[in-house]
């Protein structure tokens, strides 16, 4: 483990570099299924600055202001099948209110994610907008973010499986067959947990299992 996190630290401090562009076969999804019917959860966390780099500053997105200090960010908590995933589900819950969706924000980013991933992913959980939103901060709360990350003070060009080890080092319930990182546009995008419903670390499905295998992903520091 210290060989890992002596790796890590190099890795941190390398100069400013680009990456290449990867990309991961899309796996096959359903729509409309009936809530609650899946067979686990992918808790996505997302890597803001390069989001921002990517996506959010053309959006001015507010996400996106060194206010914030945003680093690893909930995406969502996805009901998972062995193959493929369930979305949009019919449900007869009633949608979040605006108090709900707003209260996610300091870990989403914004309201609009927060109500953008209940539509798509909440619906299929079984569960109420405040259950299935509950759920989602006890999952984020509850994997070890790498501090290291925290501590760039510029860009940086670093392999993906060095972010994996980092979480792997700092949480050691996961497994590596629990855990994948992706990678968007050379830049390192998410981690992404298999968690089973009760929130222990499982065994990811084919679908999910597709590791970033760039050795030049772009890390951007935190704003």
């Amino acid at each position: 483990m210290r060989g890992i996190k002596q790796a890590l630290m190099a890795a941190l401090i390398a100069v400013v570099g680009v990456g290449l562009n990867v990309g991961a076969a899309t796996p096959a999804k359903a729509e409309g299924e009936i809530a609650g019917q899946f067979d686990y959860y992918v808790l996505a966390l997302s890597w803001s600055p390069n989001w921002c780099a990517l996506e959010g500053d053309a959006r001015k997105s507010d996400q996106c202001d060194p206010r914030h200090d945003h680093g690893w960010t909930l995406h969502g908590l996805w009901p998972q099948f062995h193959r493929g995933w369930p979305s949009y589900c019919r449900t007869a819950e009633a949608p979040p209110n605006r108090q709900q969706t707003r209260q996610m924000a300091d870990i989403m980013g914004s309201p609009g994610l927060a109500w953008h991933q209940w539509k798509k992913h909440g619906t299929c959980s079984g569960l109420s907008p405040r259950a299935y939103f509950e759920l989602s901060r006890q999952a984020y709360a509850q994997i070890k973010r790498p501090a290291a990350f925290r501590k760039l003070q510029q860009p940086v060009t670093l392999p993906a499986s060095l972010v994996e080890q980092a979480f792997l080092q700092d949480n050691p319930d996961l497994a590596p067959n629990t855990l994948t990182i992706t990678c968007r546009d050379g830049h390192i995008q998410e981690a992404r947990i298999c968690l089973s419903r009760d929130l222990q670390p499982v065994p990811c499905g084919r679908d999910v299992i597709r590791d970033c295998t760039q050795k030049n992903a772009v890390f951007e520091p935190i704003r």
